[in-house]
């Protein structure tokens, strides 16, 4: 029993990214004026697209976002919670970018850990944590009709990448892959809040 808690806390750290996604793309949906269809069809397409890439591109197949109804079940459900409480979330002074922010760390590093479970060598997991991280967003902003945070000079691909790095770096220290997950998504969340709110930025091309 005890060897199986930290399988069930990454567990429930990987449904809390989907939750905090799925809010994201709610929120962008409720910017955008879309009916409730839209805003949760943007809910689960955000919280669900990254992890289903990653899971065919290690060969995970079928995805588990495909045979666990749980996940798409929970962005729903975040997707009608925002549809009707949107106000709530309307006081932060960022909330898309917020929700955003927790669901890139998390998935980067989750993402991370199960390709490295699957064999793939270290530089090949850290890329499909990073792109579990920005695949939901990138679709996301497509839908809503906007260029993808990721293509432009904001600090959020390269957060995700530096979250990947350190997890990679507890796999080779031998440490909990539960300790590795949570360092890595909290120096992506970090790094992704402190360049929204510092307007940290990557050199554009003059």
């Amino acid at each position: 029993m005890h060897t199986d808690a930290p399988l069930l806390l990454l567990h429930a750290i990987n449904l809390i990214g989907i939750f905090v996604f799925a809010v994201s793309g709610a929120m962008r949906g409720v910017r955008s004026q879309l009916d409730i269809f839209g805003i949760i069809v943007l809910a689960v397409v955000t919280a669900v697209f990254g992890g289903i890439v990653r899971d065919l591109l290690i060969g995970a197949i079928p995805p588990e976002s495909i045979t666990d109804w749980h996940s798409v079940a929970l962005a729903v459900f975040a997707g009608v919670f925002v549809f009707f409480f949107h106000r709530l979330f309307d006081r932060l002074q960022h909330p898309v970018l917020l929700f955003d922010a927790a669901g890139l760390g998390v998935f980067a590093a989750t993402g991370t850990q199960k390709a490295l479970a699957f064999g793939l060598s270290p530089f090949m997991a850290a890329v499909l944590g990073v792109i579990s991280g920005i695949g939901g967003g990138m679709v996301r902003d497509v839908l809503s009709g906007q260029v993808p945070v990721v293509l432009r000079a904001e600090i959020y691909a390269s957060a995700a990448a530096l979250g990947c790095v350190l997890v990679l770096a507890g796999d080779g220290l031998h440490l909990p892959p539960l300790e590795s997950t949570l360092a890595g998504a909290a120096l992506t969340f970090f790094l992704r809040t402190m360049a929204l709110y510092r307007h940290w930025s990557l050199p554009r091309a003059r």
